[in-house]
């Protein structure tokens, strides 16, 4: 279980684009052809035919995060969903976990700020039985103060060893606590320490009672399945999970304008290289104007995407100053997200070289924008990860589940490969401009002790 969906930052490019081209199917007509409908309780099914193996991936998408988490009680999305996996009524703690591991499937789940999913990938014989499991956990667990005591230490000591034993992870939580100033956002998914040793009983079957069920939920089921079956496997089991109330819409606080330049430094004997991201607030896919959020897409692209990307060529490969420098955009997010540049040096090369060449490449940008060869090439690149994004069904289970549990719709996902299409050199330029202003940034350094005021 994790409390954090990291394949976000590394392959939401290609994932995307995953269902826009059902020609690449290899032999059944029917293969990515996405049937979408919802049951009688308001539950969402997705479904992604993909005949080239017997496996099929099946997700439950809970459109709670930990940004809609009540003041005070930050770690609770995480922390119930460690608990979804205690007893319910009708299976022992730990059953899902022994009926998936005797086919030879496997099983997770991960917590993010804007949603909780679950996920099994076993053969498709199997999936009635786990559709059984998920169903009845939605709402029959059964959680009494000493399991919510056991596994509120488990969830301590994950903070511990992953984030305070980690100088990465620590500055990371600072710089999105100073990035983010009113949005939930600026507070860990897994919670402050302090907030999560009060966490009870009392808060967790509240948390339960109001968003686990079926009208807030998206299934998505990805492999080697038909449409029909799964409906009629779904009105089978989620589908006599009676209604809960509607709830209210998503409506967080309101980021003020960011206008000043805010740094955060963090020192520590066990970095060995020194390193720096500098990120800006932008629109998300979902907070964006129209084409906004692909010409993000396309700029983090060509600035630092990967190895053909401006920062690589230029500071990795022709200078040979960096070990590392990259760029990435968080699209899928319910509200507003960010914008991040990174470089660590290379040799005797220093770190504030890296961070004004970083800083130089996104100026130019902003100026004279970005060539057609560069624009054209970038675009290939998404189309490209797709091929490759295609051959994971949890890469395309993930990327509807997100998408539908921000907001989007099964159109968005379809839809968009034409969209990045459009995106034009204006555009990217615009963007760059517009929003990756240095004045505005929030920038953070990671230094080995030696390097303390420097």
């Amino acid at each position: 279980m994790t409390f954090q969906a990291e394949w976000l930052r590394g392959t939401l490019l290609g994932l995307a684009l995953v269902m826009a081209a059902p020609a690449l199917a290899d032999n059944n007509p029917d293969d990515g052809v996405v049937t979408d409908f919802l049951l009688d309780n308001g539950m969402e099914v997705v479904v992604i035919p993909d005949h080239r193996a017997p496996i099929v991936t099946h997700m439950v998408w809970y459109k709670i995060g930990s940004a809609d988490e009540p003041p005070g009680k930050s770690g609770i999305a995480h922390f119930f969903e460690h608990l979804m996996f205690k007893a319910t009524s009708n299976h022992a703690a730990g059953e899902l976990d022994r009926a998936v591991a005797a086919i030879g499937g496997s099983d997770n789940a991960f917590t993010s700020y804007d949603y909780t999913a679950f996920h099994e990938t076993v053969v498709p014989q199997a999936l009635g039985e786990m559709m059984g499991f998920e169903a009845d956990r939605m709402r029959n667990l059964i959680l009494n103060d000493d399991v919510i005591k056991t596994e509120r230490d488990v969830i301590l000591e994950e903070r511990r060893s992953r984030i305070d034993s980690n100088p990465q992870a620590v500055l990371d939580e600072e710089i999105d606590a100073t990035l983010w100033q009113n949005e939930p956002y600026r507070i860990p998914v897994i919670g402050w320490m302090q907030e999560m040793e009060k966490l009870n009983r009392t808060d967790a079957m509240a948390f339960y009672n109001k968003y686990y069920t079926p009208n807030n939920a998206v299934l998505v089921v990805a492999g080697d399945v038909e449409p029909e079956t799964v409906k009629a496997l779904a009105e089978k089991t989620y589908g006599k999970i009676a209604r809960g109330p509607d709830l209210p819409p998503r409506i967080r606080p309101v980021e003020p304008e960011q206008n000043t330049r805010r740094t955060v430094t963090l020192t520590d004997g066990r970095v060995s290289v020194p390193s720096f991201t500098t990120q800006w607030v932008v629109p998300s896919y979902h907070t964006a104007k129209p084409g906004e959020g692909e010409a993000l897409d396309v700029l983090s692209e060509i600035l630092g995407g990967g190895n053909r990307s401006r920062l690589y060529q230029e500071l990795v490969v022709r200078q040979g100053i960096a070990a590392e420098a990259g760029a990435f955009f968080q699209g899928t997010m319910l509200d507003d997200t960010n914008f991040t540049v990174y470089g660590a040096p290379r040799g005797d090369a220093k770190l504030a070289d890296i961070e004004a060449a970083v800083d130089a490449e996104i100026a130019r940008i902003a100026k004279d924008g970005v060539t057609s060869d560069e624009l054209e090439k970038s675009k290939d690149r998404f189309v490209r990860s797709m091929i490759f994004a295609r051959d994971k069904q949890e890469d395309m289970a993930n990327i509807y589940g997100s998408t539908l549990a921000t907001g989007g719709n099964v159109q968005d996902v379809q839809q968009w490969p034409d969209r990045i299409r459009k995106v034009t050199a204006d555009q990217v330029k615009e963007v760059a401009a517009r929003y990756l202003n240095l004045d505005h940034a929030t920038t953070g350094y990671l230094l080995p002790e030696t390097q303390a005021g420097n």
